[in-house]
């Protein structure tokens, strides 16, 4: 199979800014807020959000690495922070791809624990093959794909690219 380019680096950094402006609405009020993103793709895609919401609002964001084993969803999941450090707090949990949810429910499953002020959650590609009933509140592109289809994200430095493979 023959891969496709389906975001590429510009594409990306729109995508970026435009999220993180949803994000500034969403939370207008707030002094700080904090920013999950599952370890890897999510994580640096979180921190790309952080640094473009840094430049156009004033809120405080906590970043946060949650660690999670995409394909033992059941074992424990861990976070960069305590729990204290996002408890009542607005939180937007963050992936790459959500494909079938699980490790976004998984994820969501570990902060639903704490009492949170707000909870949303971004991707940068929505896939339409949920096995679980989670959603991304704020999204890149959503994509009706087949199930043998794959996509993936390439964050290199300051490049980045999705494909469908």
């Amino acid at each position: 199979m023959q891969k496709t380019i389906i975001l590429n680096n510009e594409q990306i950094q729109h995508k970026t800014k435009r999220i993180a402006y949803q994000i500034y609405e969403s939370n207008i009020n707030e002094t700080e807020i904090v920013i999950a993103g599952i370890k890897e793709n999510g994580f640096i895609f979180a921190k790309r959000i952080k640094e473009a919401l840094e430049k156009i609002s004033p809120v405080s964001v906590i970043l946060c690495e949650v660690v999670i084993n995409k394909k033992k969803p059941l074992n424990p999941v861990t976070t960069s922070i305590s729990s204290e450090e996002y408890k009542n707090k607005p939180l937007i949990l963050v992936d790459d791809v959500l494909n079938s949810g699980t490790t976004l429910i998984y994820a969501a499953k570990l902060f639903l624990e704490v009492p949170l002020k707000r909870f949303k959650t971004v991707v940068l590609v929505n896939r339409n093959h949920k096995k679980y009933p989670i959603k991304a509140d704020f999204k890149g592109i959503s994509l009706s794909t087949s199930m043998q289809e794959h996509i993936y994200v390439e964050f290199q430095g300051k490049n980045a690219q999705a494909f469908l493979d």
